[in-house]
């Protein structure tokens, strides 16, 4: 195969584990990242992108380096159609097209296509008015588990025992322009990250993994995009992943092709192993943040080469994928007062001694050069710090080893990411 110059679309951790592992896969010559970050940077070249939505600017890029594949990172340039512009533009891209991507878009489209697929998941139901709010709570009972139905970057869902919350939460949403909710029962059971590769007609699950989407230890705290992951479950039940491919990934890639709008790239499914057996909470249209750290650390088949399959509809080539037998864990990083507004602009020490720390390293995710060129940081999730080892107790001491050495004031983190897993105390059903 003739080397590859590949396009990335995005500036997060996630992001630059994809550019990592790209850089590892030996068919992949290039890698040019837009925006990228200063960790990225490093890997990659990386090209402005003012706007991430901005599918022109990106397509002016992919067609400067004569790109052979564009990944895209983030839901919000999906979910705009920035897929489209650069497929109409004559490139192969790893990322679904708009209306794919409305299964992450619209949390009521998704639950119809969950529901013509015959794939199993929690009553729910849609409102546009607070009557029909309060209405669907009473219905549903507690805890109350309300969602925006549009992107709201992993805090638009409230799951509460507090019944004037979820009123507040459901009336914020709906102020929006076309605002809509959906309210949903409550799952219980542990929760399970599932990446699934599409080419529109193939699937092919990728290792299970799962994240701590509070802020606090214990699950404390309101909703983020996500404190940390680890990977493999060990702990899952035998052939989840291949049960899960059956009864929800296929489905739904078979339905989304019948609809005329096939599925390319990523099929995120989140979903809790219930007393009932696993029920599907939602499905995102891309790589999840951090999940994807923790996954890719893992993932021992070449990347590029894999994710130019899915987009040239060549998955079928591959029967399996091979996986190293460690542990991953990653641990979030996140800034003062995250996630509310996080402060930015904090000296961001350390990162270099980190090197020193077994298997240990970081991927930058709000991280910039300030005027005189010192690394600060630009967001709320600030780095993520990835270690492997033999076992996950091994991986976390790892990894925890690493996030101490991280400076930067004000700064904060869960303590207890893969902790009761660990211990052995995570159990279904």
């Amino acid at each position: 195969m003739a080397p590859m110059k590949v396009l990335v679309i995005g500036a997060g951790a996630r992001e630059h584990a994809i550019v990592r592992s790209l850089v590892a896969d030996t068919s992949v010559d290039a890698v040019i990242a837009a925006p990228g970050n200063p960790g990225i940077g490093h890997l990659a070249l990386c090209e402005p992108l003012d706007e991430i939505t901005d599918s022109a600017t990106a397509l002016a890029i992919a067609q400067r380096h004569d790109v052979d594949l564009v990944i895209v990172g983030p839901e919000v340039p999906l979910v705009a159609g920035m897929a489209d512009v650069l497929r109409d533009g004559g490139f192969d891209v790893f990322g679904p097209s708009a209306a794919a991507a409305r299964l992450e878009g619209s949390k009521a489209f998704a639950k119809e296509v969950m529901s013509a697929a015959e794939v199993p998941t929690g009553l729910a139901h849609l409102c546009t008015t607070p009557d029909e709010v309060a209405d669907s709570m009473d219905a549903l009972g507690t805890p109350y588990v309300i969602k925006d139905d549009g992107l709201a970057a992993g805090k638009g869902v409230v799951v509460t025992d507090d019944r004037e919350a979820g009123l507040r939460h459901a009336a914020a949403c709906l102020a929006k322009e076309g605002g809509q909710v959906v309210v949903e029962e409550f799952l219980d059971g542990p929760e399970v990250s599932l990446f699934v590769l599409s080419d529109g007609m193939t699937v092919l699950p990728l290792s299970p993994a799962q994240d701590f989407k509070r802020v606090g230890d214990d699950d404390a705290g309101p909703n983020t995009g996500g404190m940390g992951a680890y990977s493999p479950l060990d702990w899952a039940p035998a052939g989840l992943t291949a049960d899960l491919v059956t009864r929800v990934a296929q489905p739904t890639v078979d339905e989304m092709r019948r609809r005329g709008t096939p599925f390319v790239g990523v099929l995120f499914i989140g979903l809790a192993l219930t007393t009932r057996g696993p029920r599907v909470i939602e499905f995102n249209a891309r790589f999840g943040d951090p999940e994807t750290q923790v996954v890719l650390a893992r993932l021992l088949t070449p990347l590029g080469t894999l994710l130019k399959a899915a987009a040239t509809g060549r998955l079928d080539e591959y029967d399996t994928l091979r996986w190293s037998d460690e542990h991953a864990v990653t641990v979030v990083v996140a800034a003062h007062n995250y996630p509310g507004t996080p402060r930015t602009g904090d000296p961001l020490g350390g990162l270099d001694e980190v090197e020193g720390v077994p298997t240990a390293y970081v991927l930058h995710a709000g991280t910039a050069l300030d005027a005189d060129g010192t690394l600060v940081s630009s967001g709320g999730r600030v780095v993520s710090v990835v270690a492997t080892g033999d076992d996950l107790a091994q991986a976390r001491d790892r990894a925890y080893a690493a996030v101490a050495l991280v400076e930067l004031d004000g700064s904060h983190h869960r303590t207890d990411i893969a902790l009761r897993a660990s211990r052995g105390e995570v159990t279904v059903g």
